[in-house]
């Protein structure tokens, strides 16, 4: 096709860098493979290996302190009394306030004390709300059909799609994703791995909803409880996003042995390579998913929101001057953080950052970043993960109103962070292939064109109708700001 020819022409793709090169080589020369394909790693990002370790420590013993103390009993370990501290501080020398006679002690009084909540009154909402967040994150690729995990975000994707003014990239993202699901589909193993770390997810989920249940029952003044909500809900978040970027890496791995190789089955294919993914995601690259979790998410949602407003703004300059310079900005960091970094530590085993920046910077050289940013699977995915939440949430949030209706926003907002996750520890598996599936495109455009040769085209046509438009979109804006310059010619 003369548009890959171009593009490759314009844009050398470099040849397969650090150990996929190696492994490349060696298993053409037949020799070596195991050794090629598996150097040895150094940790990378100890500190927030270690921080995040911590993290769990801590907020596992205060979840556990916090579900005990009314489980089974009203304040088993006094901690009401530190309520008073919220009360404002009185100066020395000050008169003390008046104090009001209380009132007098009545039958309905006494059946609404804070003391008649348990944390077993508020622990079967989460419990359902595990049930329903499960089942969702099973039913995505169940009977290897994508409708469960895709088709629960068209009708939300469609909206967010026709809003960020993108509706002409939805055959192309539906095609990515496609082809996704397939490479998903050749690696039935790496879904095992999937569940398995729902099972994981669920484990830490039974003892974080154990701890809120215990905050739900114990009453705070001056909105303590929704603080307190926020900051355990942040935990849970990272935690999960910890949790569903290990898989990420381990099936990016995967991914890219399979391309690299020609096939699972190929003879160059190093021994056990899943295992090998899952022991580095876990030991020497387990800094670098903590580290990048933190961030990664909230970057790439800003860039999304900023891209769609910038693309709404039109020829007011004032306001597109500011929009540019915040568009810089996150560039800049999505340059440190992107989620292409996941596929680079899985291959070469480098810090989050230098992982980072090697996939931009690859992006870059080649022209695939224009294809990169072409591309909305990211967004459907998200959505897909969204309204697996609302729906986790809306269910539990229901029940609950019709039990204790002062508590339904609480709980509802709550379960539905818990549906989004595991909901998302499933749905990144599609997200790591997508991945996976560009960085290999950007290392060697063979390693596509050997595994899929339609597709291969498809990605070659797509790409030089991305660097055609935007060749033409820069010349369009260079001539009109020409234009704007005074006209010198006759002075």
């Amino acid at each position: 096709m003369s548009s890959s020819s171009e593009g490759e022409s314009a844009n050398p793709s470099p040849c397969p860098a650090g150990p996929a090169a190696a492994a490349a080589v060696a298993g053409a020369a037949g020799v070596g493979v195991g050794a090629a394909a598996w150097p040895r790693r150094r940790c990378r990002d100890v500190f927030w290996l270690v921080v995040f370790l911590l993290h769990l420590l801590v907020f596992g013993g205060a979840l556990a302190l916090t579900g005990l103390n009314r489980f089974g009993q009203a304040d088993r370990f006094n901690i009401d009394r530190f309520t008073n501290l919220t009360a404002a501080p009185r100066f020395a020398g000050s008169p003390e306030p008046a104090r009001e006679a209380p009132p007098p002690p009545s039958l309905e009084a006494e059946e609404v004390t804070p003391k008649s909540e348990l944390t077993e009154s508020y622990w079967p909402y989460y419990g359902a709300a595990g049930a329903v967040g499960t089942a969702l994150a099973v039913l995505c690729f169940w009977g290897k059909h994508f409708f469960w995990g895709v088709a629960f975000a068209v009708g939300g994707a469609l909206h967010f799609l026709y809003v960020m003014s993108v509706l002409d990239r939805f055959p192309f993202t539906m095609l990515v994703l496609q082809k996704a699901v397939r490479m998903v589909w050749e690696l039935p193993d790496v879904m095992r791995i999937a569940y398995a770390f729902v099972l994981v997810m669920l484990c830490w989920m039974a003892l974080w909803s154990f701890g809120v249940s215990g905050i739900l029952a114990f009453h705070i003044p001056n909105g303590g409880q929704w603080w307190a909500l926020l900051i355990f809900s942040v935990s849970l978040f990272w935690t999960g996003a910890v949790l569903s970027n290990t898989v990420h890496v381990i099936v990016s791995g995967m991914v890219f042995l399979v391309l690299i190789h020609g096939g699972q089955a190929a003879a160059s294919m190093p021994p056990k390579p899943l295992l090998k993914s899952l022991q580095y995601a876990v030991t020497t690259s387990f800094g670098s998913i903590c580290y990048g979790s933190l961030f990664t998410a909230a970057i790439r949602t800003l860039r999304w929101e900023i891209r769609g407003i910038r693309s709404k703004i039109g020829n007011n300059e004032c306001l597109l001057c500011c929009v540019d310079f915040l568009f810089h900005i996150v560039e800049t960091l999505v340059r440190f953080f992107n989620k292409y970094a996941y596929v680079q530590i899985a291959i070469n085993g480098q810090s989050f950052n230098r992982s980072a920046r090697d996939a931009w910077e690859l992006f870059q050289s080649t022209g695939v970043e224009a294809l990169v940013a072409y591309d909305c699977s990211g967004a459907v995915l998200l959505m897909s993960t969204i309204l697996g939440g609302l729906i986790t949430g809306t269910c539990t949030g229901v029940w609950t109103y019709f039990k204790q209706s002062d508590k339904a926003i609480m709980v509802g907002s709550t379960s539905m962070l818990m549906g989004m996750i595991l909901v998302g520890v499933t749905v990144v598996v599609v997200e790591s292939a997508v991945t996976s599936i560009y960085i290999c495109y950007a290392e060697d455009p063979r390693l596509i064109q050997r595994w899929d040769p339609d597709f291969f085209d498809q990605m070659s046509e797509a790409l030089h109708q991305r660097l055609q438009y935007r060749s033409a979109r820069a010349h369009q804006i260079l001539n009109s700001r020409l234009d704007q310059l005074p006209n010198t010619s006759s002075i």
